[in-house]
């Protein structure tokens, strides 16, 4: 498969294996996002995370086939990092443009968003479409947008005019870090033993035989001694060194929650009425959300 072949043909492109610009291996691809105007395949979906579970964006532009492999210019850490997006879901250009500033590229075009995967996508210009998600025009929420803007008379010059509203996000990572160190230690003490040990000595006491008639005793009298060596025991103390245990040191990692709170900004978009000298409205209906619901608020911003 030629490098021609695989940017103009989504399907040959699907299966393949991502790698990063150091050679370091990103996942499988799962999905690949083609330019509506062009035809060529401008995003892809890799497996990341844990057991391949998460789908990350990763830009085409610059990218390079090998064999069965696509060595993209974006890193790993990017990639991990990317912002969440739902890669079954519409990728609208406000999410598309976040994708590019993540990855440093400059967007190519004026407005491109990218299409939803299980509704299709219309063919009008600058939206991208999922390859293989039946396109027409005219079908699916994208193309009803376009539809609203043409009734209210908005062209492609209108677009030099938009204001975009941006908002920081607070992203929360982990890095391990070294808190201090455990040393095993030892030392020698003197302790006192105290122990029972019984001891056997010899006392003498005095036994007296009554001679019975008929003993053949022969007898003296004089002076005479006799003696008896007396014998005991004594506590003998001796030392010997013997193994008792074995000591180490182990590691083990706990978890804990821990609140973690920032200040972020975010922008709101104000406008002015254009009133007539009666202080009445002129040229003025409200305007539409991104539903199509009529809201007449001052202040644009998020709500939570």
């Amino acid at each position: 498969m030629t490098q021609g072949e695989a940017f103009t043909n989504p399907d040959a492109l699907k299966g393949l294996t991502a790698y990063d610009r150091t050679g370091e291996k990103i996942g499988s691809i799962e999905r690949v996002y083609l330019d509506d105007r062009s035809g060529r395949p401008e995003w892809v979906t890799v497996k990341t995370g844990l057991f391949g579970m998460k789908e990350s964006f990763v830009p085409l532009a610059g990218a390079r086939l090998r064999g069965e492999d696509l060595h993209v210019t974006a890193t790993k850490e990017a990639v991990k990092e990317a912002p969440r997006v739902d890669a079954d879901q519409h990728l609208d250009p406000g999410q598309e443009h976040e994708l590019y500033a993540h990855y440093g590229l400059t967007r190519p075009g004026a407005a491109t968003g990218t299409g939803n995967a299980a509704t299709g996508t219309g063919t009008g210009t600058g939206t991208a479409g999922l390859a293989g998600a039946g396109a027409g025009a005219g079908q699916g929420r994208h193309a009803g947008d376009r539809e609203y803007a043409m009734r209210a008379g908005l062209g492609e010059e209108s677009k030099e005019q938009d204001m975009v509203r941006s908002e920081e996000r607070l992203r929360v990572g982990t890095e391990e870090e070294e808190t201090g160190r455990a040393r095993l230690r030892k030392t020698v003490v003197n302790e006192e033993v105290r122990t029972s040990v019984p001891l056997s000595h010899e006392e003498v006491r005095v036994v007296r035989e009554p001679i019975r008639e008929g003993d053949r005793v022969r007898g003296d009298i004089g002076e005479a001694e006799t003696e008896v060596t007396l014998h005991s025991e004594r506590a003998v103390v001796s030392k010997e060194t013997v193994p008792v245990e074995r000591v180490h040191l182990e590691t083990e990692r706990v978890t804990e929650t821990q609140e973690i709170s920032d200040t972020v900004r975010k922008e709101q978009i104000e406008f002015d009425d254009a009133r007539d000298a009666k202080g009445q409205r002129r040229g003025m209906k409200g305007e539409r959300g991104a539903k199509g619901e009529d809201w007449r608020d001052r202040k644009q911003g998020p709500r939570h």
